[in-house]
């Protein structure tokens, strides 16, 4: 009989212990599977918010015209010379084509906002196609001219849509000049009236709230005063105070102005540029109402009518999401872009402009070509210099060097290095290389030398491991059979290693690669226009490009610089898959 141990746990209590493991378990494995999905949810927000940003700079927006190429303006010496045509001011002929459009303009202030319904390079565009082909010297074309920011903006519904509000009435307009006296059988401004007034309310409140500011203000000074210990401090605190009183007064009394205005019916309301627009589509003309009343209107007429507009039910009241103050776009522009679409003469297409172009102080005119370009002449420098550099040094610390106090010190530094903030590789090449040798500013030949530096410890790193990964054997039997050690390294060792070496240094490329702030320490984040041909051109990389892009004040620049990230994105998901792929095809298992 087997004397069992009296301090043994019982069977209960064995089981107690495995079920609080397992429930342990479950919940680091709960815990592991959470931070993954958080991480994923992340992953999917980032990229998302990216990528809708980025479908806005995909697609461009056109305005096709009727343009008459007059002889007399473009080539008046009649030679058909391609140069003399490129140089003649196709951009007067696109003013004066806009005014012909639209003839009612005359305005210099109103002028100034018909022109930037096209962008500034379409006459470049139009002198291009005329210099191709001289023969249009004479003839009318339709042109297709690109639109401005502004423009291609609105059409994509950044700065809202016009609201279409369902009216029930027969509507009579009066012309007088520019001036409209405009009334209907129902009341169909009704509720264009209630949503005025309710932001006379809500701007009712925002004035009372800055009294109160003035009330407080004024107590403040109320008790300087009191306390004040001479009769100068107390003399100025009693003005500051009575001037806040004053100014409390003032505000109060707008208040309740406006107050009042929204809870009675005094009348028509004026409409400002705080206020949505309103606009009236009524006989092949708009109409912008400058007051209303429930039924009763008065505006300014934007486009003529073309018919007459007494008790017709044939009308439309549209409304801006937006006020004019809030957007780029005004009430104007909205018209004219309204009459060319309902015309026809509007158009979206792909943006390659966006991938053939340069950059430029126009978003759309602005491409990533030059940037592009650059980041691959940066690249090529970089790996040119930093792959045989760090394989030779690996090479040379793993199968040469002797293992003493000096090598020691140069494998502290190299891991070191790896670990030192890009930018001070920034400032290296900005005082050595361009400093020192004179490298050309703001050239990838500058620009691949600094991320060279900055790469060559990641390459030294993977190249060390690669090689110390090879089996001794090989080496060993290399050297059996009488080849020398430069031999065994050259012939058998790094064939073997060079998968691991290829994956470290493409990955320490993907790294340089969105790299910014070593880069604008040696002056590539100057702006460029031209493509660079070779590695002393000046020129810019997409980093930085998203950099410059990030930084203009343009709206239109938003969606481009969401686009050159996803091409920025692009790239290093192609290098990383590379190395996948190198790694998967060449990878040996010993």
């Amino acid at each position: 009989m087997v004397d069992i141990p009296a301090n043994r746990p019982s069977l209960y209590a064995t089981d107690a212990r495995t079920r609080k493991r397992r429930r342990a378990e479950f919940r680091l494995r709960a815990y592991g599977i959470g931070a993954i999905a958080l991480a994923a949810l992340a992953l999917v927000a980032l990229l998302g918010s990216v990528v809708f940003k980025a479908g806005g700079a995909m697609r461009e927006s056109y305005v096709t015209l009727p343009v008459e190429i007059l002889a007399d303006k473009i080539d008046p010496s009649g030679a058909r010379d391609p140069k003399a045509i490129r140089t003649a001011n196709f951009g007067g002929l696109t003013k004066d084509l806009l005014k012909a459009t639209f003839p009612q303009v005359k305005a210099r202030k109103v002028k100034r906002q018909l022109y930037d319904l096209v962008s500034s390079g379409a006459s470049f565009e139009l002198a291009e196609r005329v210099s191709a082909d001289p023969s249009l010297v004479g003839q009318i074309i339709d042109n297709r001219f690109l639109a401005s920011d502004v423009t291609d903006l609105y059409l994509k519904g950044e700065y809202g849509a016009l609201i279409d509000t369902p009216v029930s009435g027969q509507l009579s307009v009066v012309v007088d000049g520019n001036k409209a006296q405009i009334s209907t059988s129902s009341n169909d401004f009704s509720t264009a009236l209630a949503q005025v007034k309710s932001q006379l309310i809500v701007r009712a409140q925002a004035i009372r709230t800055q009294a109160a500011l003035q009330e407080a203000g004024a107590q403040e000074f109320t008790r300087r005063a009191a306390a004040a210990t001479d009769e100068a401090s107390r003399t100025e605190n009693e003005a500051q105070a009575i001037a806040r009183i004053k100014q409390r007064d003032m505000l109060i009394a707008q208040a309740e102005d406006m107050e009042s205005r929204a809870a009675g019916n005094h009348g028509a309301e004026a409409l400002d540029r705080t206020n949505q627009s309103l606009l009236i589509k009524v006989a092949g003309g708009w109409i912008k109402i400058t007051s209303l009343d429930a039924n009763v209107a008065t505006g300014v007429v934007l486009q003529p009518l073309t018919g007459t507009a007494d008790s017709t039910a044939d009308w439309s009241l549209f409304t801006t999401e937006l006020p004019e103050e809030a957007r780029k776009v005004s009430d104007n522009q909205i018209v004219w872009i309204e009459v060319l679409r309902d015309a026809g003469a509007i158009s979206q297409v792909f943006n390659t402009r966006f991938f053939t172009s340069s950059d430029s102080r126009e978003p759309e005119l602005a491409g990533i070509k030059g940037a592009a370009i650059g980041t691959i002449w940066t690249m090529l420098v970089t790996f040119a210099l930093a792959f045989p550099i760090g394989v030779l040094s690996a090479i040379y610390l793993e199968e040469f060097a002797p293992k003493n106090r000096l090598t020691n010190f140069i494998e502290v530094n190299i891991n070191n290095l790896a670990a030192v903030p890009s930018i001070v590789f920034g400032l290296l090449g900005l005082s050595v290389f361009l400093g020192f040798f004179g490298v050309p500013r703001s050239a990838p030949l500058a620009g691949g030398m600094v991320l060279a530096l900055m790469t060559l410890p990641t390459i030294i790193i993977a190249a060390r491991a690669a090689i110390r990964a090879v089996p001794p054997s090989i080496r060993d039997a290399a050297l059996g059979v009488g080849a020398s050690n430069l031999q065994a390294s050259f012939h058998h060792v790094l064939p073997l290693a060079m998968p691991g070496i290829l994956t470290g240094t493409i990955l320490g490329m993907a790294q340089a690669l969105g790299e910014t702030a070593p880069l604008i320490m040696i002056g590539m984040v100057a702006f460029i226009v031209d493509i660079p041909t070779s590695i002393t051109d000046s020129a810019t990389v997409l980093p930085v490009q998203v950099f410059l892009w990030s930084d203009f004040p343009e709206r239109a620049f938003e969606a481009r610089t969401s686009a050159a990230i996803c091409v920025l994105l692009t790239f290093l998901v192609v290098m990383n898959a590379l190395a996948i792929i190198l790694r998967r095809r060449f990878e040996r298992r010993w």
